[in-house]
């Protein structure tokens, strides 16, 4: 006897690439000041990124991650999460962390080598700080989401990771833990189509990303990363669904990184300027800028207001952040571990010696 075992994806998109409608919206597309918030804080987070990069240029920065791409699915992530749940980041999701609480100059500090900036999570104390190292903090994630289940909270853990992060035993590891464990955890893998140089289609052979999720046993679903309802709608039921104690999902929200992968970057070297350009034509901010001019929402005067405002709060953010006064050198060993073993405890010293001597 043969039997066969039949598996599915599921992919959601609501707006076209100018920001028509495709069908009905989801319930959350009424809720204007939703909308509205999730607008605002895209072009923040652009107008931050755009800020960034130039201050690394001048060298006022260290080399920097850009989000360029990714405001839409960040921001529906940080507006999906409560405060009580538990966000897991990668390097790219500066839109989160502006919705999760963090400030602008603490995020600058970060990019800037200042580890102060990974310290000031007050919003969300139990958020994890960024991190740069590929896919290991999914491992981090399912062992949040085990605590969380082995107290009975109703909880969720967010982690996000790119489409090279998939490529990882580290990830695959994770997901296998929770479908395993049934953890309350939603992976969010952003298939920004480059893992550096590396372009999607010679990542892996899997037609989706989405699809990893069913050898784990957990639900795998496709989303438009650049279509605000859809994704916003796939992460409120991942979410409710962790939260009842359902288990785990794996979403793939598909855009396209428009800017270098780093400032240590040049995606020219790599990419065509018409797959750039292709790319831009899709952009998922402007999409839900027509669909709010269409709805009567929005207007050249507003976006006006809105661009200097943003422009203000990241101008007056690039002046706490040049006002900070740095940290003496011994903090360079000071956030490795909550106690110093003896080696490092008299590297220190040492360092701590030669900085009272005025030595460099």
């Amino acid at each position: 006897m043969r039997q066969r075992h039949e598996f599915h994806v599921d992919s959601t998109r609501y707006l076209d690439d100018h920001g028509k409608p495709l069908d009905d919206l989801p319930a959350l597309g009424g809720d204007t000041e939703r909308v509205l918030t999730a607008y605002r804080n895209m072009v923040l987070t652009r107008t931050f990124d755009s800020k960034v990069i130039a201050l690394q240029r001048t060298g006022k920065c260290g080399t920097y991650a850009s989000v360029l791409g990714h405001e839409v699915i960040g921001t529906a992530i940080g507006q999906s999460m409560a405060k009580t749940d538990v966000f897991v980041p990668y390097y790219r999701d500066q839109a989160v962390h502006t919705l999760r609480g963090l400030s602008l100059r603490d995020m600058m500090l970060y990019w800037g080598g200042d580890e102060r900036g990974s310290a000031n999570w007050e919003n969300c104390p139990e958020d994890l700080p960024i991190a740069v190292p590929i896919a290991t903090q999914c491992c981090h994630a399912v062992g949040v989401a085990s605590a969380i289940r082995i107290r009975g909270e109703e909880r969720a853990v967010v982690c996000c990771v790119g489409d090279g992060g998939t490529s990882k035993g580290d990830f695959l590891e994770s997901i296998n833990l929770a479908g395993a464990w049934h953890l309350p955890v939603v992976f969010v893998a952003i298939n920004n189509q480059w893992a550096i140089s590396t372009p999607r289609s010679l990542q892996t052979g899997a037609e989706t990303i989405a699809q990893k999720a069913i050898s784990a046993g957990i639900p795998g679903h496709a989303v438009d990363g650049n279509d605000y309802f859809a994704a916003s709608e796939v992460l409120d039921i991942a979410l409710e669904r962790a939260r009842g104690g359902k288990g785990a999902t794996l979403i793939e929200a598909v855009t396209y990184r428009l800017g270098d992968h780093t400032t240590a970057d040049d995606a020219t070297r790599y990419r065509t300027a018409e797959d750039l350009k292709r790319a831009w034509e899709k952009d998922g901010v402007k999409r839900l800028q027509n669909w709010l001019h269409d709805n009567g929402l929005w207007d050249a005067d507003k976006e006006k207001a809105l661009q200097a405002d943003s422009k203000n709060k990241v101008e007056k953010a690039v002046e706490e952040y040049l006002a900070t006064e740095p940290q003496p050198p011994t903090a360079m060993v000071d956030y490795l571990f909550e106690t110093l073993p003896p080696a490092l405890q008299a590297q220190r010293e040492r360092i701590a010696a030669k900085y009272r001597g005025g030595e460099s």
